[in-house]
């Protein structure tokens, strides 16, 4: 392009125009950051000094606990601090480096919660079989697999991001670098760029989807021949429930974020739609399973006495 000046920083998004409700919003996430801190910590420490929960189950519910913390800290401090400060500006290289995390972390969420579906179908539909197939060692290197290819497919999008070339207009509509953003910033062909996003979402995120789906479909199966009524309830509930919601959520907000045709819209619409899919799952973790998990709550009970009697 002619006469163009390329872009050596960005612009983040601000919560709202006006301070005090900037204020407002900030005190929320950060409560709601140092929340989703507090509670995937206690998840960790329960799994982790409780022996009873060393299970394959509380062994990846550890391992998403400890994701969550890293993900949601990516962008909340650094938007608060951005909305209170008005100090909204970020580097290219800080940008790329926010890219690099937020995608990462995205992916290995995704990862972790159809490992954790397959998981409960093991449990319930073949329970027998279930130290010999989700023994110690598959867990570790299903969890290995999932953060090693995180990393490849996110340094591979890392890389195509930093390519493209953004000319002068800079601001960002969130308050925190995503790719989508970038895309619709670039003055270079983002065609490429655009399929491998759809390709990652079909490879990754689509095939998540059908492995919890089906996993779901022959666990509901199997516990609807429970005779007992009660019985269902017991084996289906505590886990598989809020489990459900928690990939229904961020699936459905993710892929509309990144999937969506790349139109201008209200800088309200993109920050909830962030939100959504970036910091409410790290909310919601913690507080669904431990509320809704008996051995949890015992848990923290016991480690509480230990702690303060």
């Amino acid at each position: 392009m002619t006469n163009s000046t390329l872009v050596t920083e960005f612009l983040l998004g601000v919560f709202a125009e006006t301070y005090e409700l900037r204020l407002l919003l900030s005190v929320l996430f950060l409560l709601v950051y140092l929340g989703s801190l507090l509670g995937n910590l206690t998840i960790v420490i329960a799994t982790t000094v409780d022996q009873t929960l060393n299970t394959p189950m509380y062994f990846f519910l550890r391992n998403l606990s400890i994701l969550d913390m890293g993900y949601v800290s990516v962008t909340v401090p650094n938007a608060c601090v951005n909305s209170l400060t008005g100090h909204r500006n970020i580097s290219v290289l800080g940008c790329a480096a926010q890219i690099f995390s937020v995608f990462f972390c995205a992916c290995v969420e995704i990862l972790f919660l159809a490992v954790m579906a397959q998981d409960r179908y093991v449990a319930i539909c073949k329970p027998l079989l279930y130290p010999v197939i989700m023994n110690h060692q598959v867990c570790v290197q299903m969890t290995l697999a999932s953060i090693l290819s995180s990393l490849v497919i996110a340094g591979v999008h890392n890389i195509k991001t930093v390519q493209l070339s953004v000319c002068q207009y800079n601001l960002i509509p969130h308050f925190f670098c995503d790719v989508p953003s970038l895309l619709r910033l670039s003055c270079s062909d983002t065609f490429n760029h655009k399929l491998l996003i759809l390709l990652s979402a079909i490879g990754v995120s689509g095939s998540c989807f059908v492995l919890i789906a089906v996993s779901y479909i022959r666990v509901l199966s199997t516990v609807l021949r429970v005779p007992v009524k009660g019985e269902r309830g017991k084996a289906f509930s505590p886990t598989c429930v809020p489990h459900i919601v928690v990939v229904s959520l961020f699936l459905t907000s993710g892929a509309y974020v990144y999937l969506r045709t790349p139109v201008t819209s209200e800088v309200v619409q993109e920050m909830t739609l962030s939100v959504l899919y970036s910091i409410v799952p790290p909310f919601l973790n913690p507080i669904i399973y431990s509320l809704r998990n008996k051995q949890i709550k015992e848990a923290v009970s016991k480690i509480t006495l230990k702690i303060f009697f």
